[in-house]
């Protein structure tokens, strides 16, 4: 069986961070493990409270997973601090980690703020260049490139500007669009896009950490990163239709489709 690691924050609720990334790796039939980097009080409405992992009980929790079971791939989840964060480069490079899947996660479906201001260009400056692929929506790259991003067209220019910048590849996510759900990677000289169709459906907490968790089990189990893209959307796709609704406010994404 396939190996992949997520390192990310914990989410009470079960909707997000390391328990949607668990889900999708049990639903995508790899052996998935967990450092986690904080624990957060949320539900489908919001985050209420956040208490992080010291710098040396992450090391930890790294070191007892990657020293004993090697990972096929990893998935970098919330990174609260730069003090987390350097930790995180330190055993990437250490244990030569490979088909490494960052999700810039800087704010919550719900808006609560996840990582502080330092962290980002350091996150960008360090860590991407390390990457196979990162995946920030609409949002956040408008946050690590300056952009302003209104259509297609300055999509594929912040995917390309990220790819040029960071030397990996860039998956901007449109599904912050009001009109579709339209996709674009940026590799190299090349640019796919993966169409979707904008679904009607409030229960999207926990999205983006599931897309990235399925990149990365499919990295793991050996397709190429344009089918593991290609495949993974198709699963969140079908979560979402699933209209799974367990909450007061917006309930979880229903992962074991």
């Amino acid at each position: 069986m396939k190996v992949v690691l997520s390192i990310a924050g914990s989410d009470s609720s079960g909707g997000a961070g390391i328990q949607a990334d668990l889900k999708t790796m049990c639903a995508h039939g790899v052996f998935g493990m967990s450092a986690i980097t904080a624990m957060t009080a949320q539900n489908t409405m919001g985050v209420t409270s956040i208490m992080e992992s010291t710098p040396d009980f992450l090391a930890a929790q790294i070191d007892a997973c990657l020293s004993d079971i090697p990972a096929d791939a990893v998935k970098i989840g919330m990174l609260p601090s730069t003090e987390l964060l350097d930790v995180v480069v330190e055993k990437v490079k250490e244990y030569n980690v490979k088909n490494l899947v960052v999700d810039p996660v800087m704010v919550s479906t719900s808006g609560s703020k996840l990582m502080k201001d330092s962290v980002g260009d350091r996150m960008s400056k360090m860590l991407f260049p390390l990457c196979k692929v990162i995946t920030p929506n609409i949002p956040e790259t408008q946050a690590l490139t300056g952009m302003d991003i209104s259509n297609e067209d300055d999509m594929e220019q912040a995917a390309k500007l990220l790819n040029k910048q960071y030397g990996c590849a860039a998956l901007v996510k449109g599904g912050h669009s009001i009109a579709d759900a339209n996709d674009v990677l940026c590799m190299g000289e090349k640019l796919i896009w993966f169409r979707g169709k904008r679904i009607d459906n409030p229960n999207t907490h926990g999205t983006g950490c599931t897309l990235s968790s399925a990149i990365a089990s499919n990295l793991a189990l050996g397709y190429d990163l344009v089918d593991a893209v290609s495949f993974s959307k198709e699963y969140l796709t079908r979560a979402i239709a699933a209209n799974l609704d367990l909450g007061k406010g917006h309930g979880p994404l229903n992962h074991m489709v």
